[in-house]
């Protein structure tokens, strides 16, 4: 599978364009402006392994912990986002773990399954009515203004999550069908109600 065919698997789940997907086909210039961030810390890859695997928890198949969802965030992110888009993300991690103590006054790390669901369903629910502010005109005689990103935080782990799981080796071979080596062409395959996807 090439990159703009992961691009657009990613963007028919999701129903929209993939953020850093520009700089994702093209390659990123290492002269290019970036987060003090990023890389992030083993225990920030953990904490990102744990919302992945709650968007994509395991079922008959290995969820998108076991495919180092958080691992493929990582260098994503560090590699195709630009500096606002980074530090949104960055302060996307702080933004749950918050949220994760006032709503029931523990950690992420620390919840049970069904509360990192519930907490997640409800940023959920925000991220897909975010309106990005348009950030006033600079004033000449003063300090620019602080740019801000286009997209919520959470909108960008579910991208990554999605993208990072089925273009593992778990989430193509195990959670959809693939064939390494492709026998004979057939333009119309039967599909049966409950087939896994083709991977490419």
């Amino acid at each position: 599978m090439n990159r703009r065919e992961v691009l657009t698997l990613v963007s028919t789940i999701i129903g929209g364009s993939v953020i850093g997907g520009v700089a994702f086909l093209e390659g990123c210039s290492p002269t290019e402006k970036k987060s003090a961030s990023f890389p992030l810390t083993p225990e920030q890859i953990a904490f990102l392994d744990e919302v992945a695997e709650t968007i994509i928890p395991t079922t008959d198949s290995p969820g998108a912990k076991a495919a180092k969802v958080g691992a493929f965030m990582n260098v994503y992110v560090t590699d195709c986002y630009d500096e606002i888009d980074q530090l949104t993300f960055f302060e996307g991690l702080n933004a749950i773990e918050s949220e994760s103590k006032k709503k029931f006054n523990n950690a992420f790390m620390q919840l049970n399954v069904e509360q990192k669901k519930e907490l997640l369903t409800s940023i959920d629910a925000i991220a897909k009515n975010f309106k990005a502010l348009e950030a006033p005109k600079a004033d000449p005689l003063k300090e620019e203004v602080k740019k801000v990103s286009k997209h919520h935080y959470f909108t960008m782990m579910k991208q990554l999550t999605i993208m990072g799981y089925f273009t593992s080796e778990i989430g193509a071979t195990q959670a959809l069908r693939h064939v390494a080596v492709p026998g004979r062409y057939e333009g119309t395959v039967d599909y049966k109600k409950g087939d896994h996807l083709w991977s490419a």
